[in-house]
């Protein structure tokens, strides 16, 4: 089997298992649906016929917008933290590390404590401040470019793909401590509201936010889709890009501006939902073999539908009742695997 054939065949997989986690979302947990009884109900909430009373409201207001949108913001994290990896051709390179998501929780909390927004305007807070971040990112990674002087473009995507990681942990840091600033000066229940969306849920999920969420990807996965093709020249390194005709700076900016885009509208829909984005990429490329959007994205909502479903059914069995954000699932999976990735990469450089 080709190694093309072989890299489908396994995205194919991932896709399958996406379909599997939804109906499992969907159809079991604290309240079990049967398959033909979601049919009728899916049925009579088109049809607008006679609702079930109780049934109706749990599959079509609670759990399905819940799945559905966890699939969403895990394939748009996904996806996001692919292309940073892939462009800076560095695993650690996701909007979790360089400050992206710190840019959007800054943001968001400054709305909510200072000017008490809530709803459409701290998810439009979020996306200027991740977008304020990733213009810092892309003036860096730019400044990067330009130096190391006969060496192949490869080598200076490397460094600078370095010097941008190490800038967003100060960048976090530094937003990191804005946000505990704000905290300290909000009364109880401002802070609490803050931290709710600080620790990334789907409790909130409904219809209006998966339609946003939706239209958005609608507008940004087929500009991504352009530009697929210059991104795999830039993984040659900049001077053969540019040796093929591709304008390096625009294609770059073209890139930085979707992948931040695909975190900001992810992260307004639900919070920062911890590592999705800088999971999904390194698993996706250890499943198919070697770098793959689709793969990511898929990866990317497996990673949020498997934790949503730990946190809201199995946590509150080992808990005593309590109900976790998926954020704290993901965060918890994230931290060790950050952690074994940074061994891994010394051992390989030692």
């Amino acid at each position: 089997m080709s190694a093309s054939r072989r890299k489908l065949n396994r995205t194919a997989l991932l896709g399958a298992g996406v379909v599997v986690l939804f109906a499992v979302t969907v159809l079991l947990g604290s309240y079990t649906v049967t398959i033909p009884d979601f049919f009728r109900i899916l049925t009579v909430h088109l049809t607008g016929g006679e609702k079930i009373p109780g049934a109706s409201f749990i599959v079509m207001e609670n759990k399905l917008p819940r799945a559905v949108l966890g699939i969403l913001i895990g394939v748009a994290f996904g996806l996001s933290g692919g292309l940073f990896q892939t462009m800076l051709r560095n695993p650690l390179a996701s909007p979790d590390v360089i400050g992206i998501s710190y840019g959007a929780s800054a943001a968001a909390v400054l709305a909510i404590v200072v000017f008490g927004a809530s709803g459409a305007a701290v998810s439009g807070a979020a996306l200027a401040g991740a977008i304020g971040v990733a213009l810092v990112i892309y003036a860096i990674s730019r400044g990067g470019g330009r130096s190391g002087g006969g060496r192949s473009g490869g080598g200076r995507g490397n460094a600078a793909g370095s010097r941008l990681i190490l800038a967003g942990v100060g960048i976090a840091a530094a937003l990191g401590a804005v946000v505990n600033f704000l905290m300290t000066r909000a009364d109880i229940r401002t802070a609490s509201e803050a931290l709710i969306w600080l620790n990334g849920s789907l409790n909130s999920a409904n219809w209006e936010r998966v339609g946003v969420l939706l239209a958005s990807l609608a507008v940004l996965i087929p500009v991504l889709a352009l530009l697929a093709g210059p991104l795999r020249m830039l993984e040659l390194g900049d001077d053969a890009a540019a040796g093929l005709g591709i304008r390096v700076n625009a294609v770059r900016f073209g890139l930085v501006i979707t992948a931040v885009a695909l975190a900001a509208v992810a992260t307004a829909a639900a919070g920062p939902v911890a590592f999705v984005a800088f999971l999904a990429g390194p698993i996706a490329r250890r499943i198919v073999g070697r770098p793959s959007l689709p793969a990511s994205a898929f990866t990317g909502a497996l990673i949020v539908l498997a934790a949503d479903y730990f946190a809201y059914n199995v946590a509150p069995l080992i808990l005593s009742g309590t109900v976790l954000p998926v954020g704290v699932i993901t965060g918890a999976l994230g931290a060790p695997f950050l952690l074994w990735l940074l061994v891994t990469s010394n051992r390989k450089e030692a």
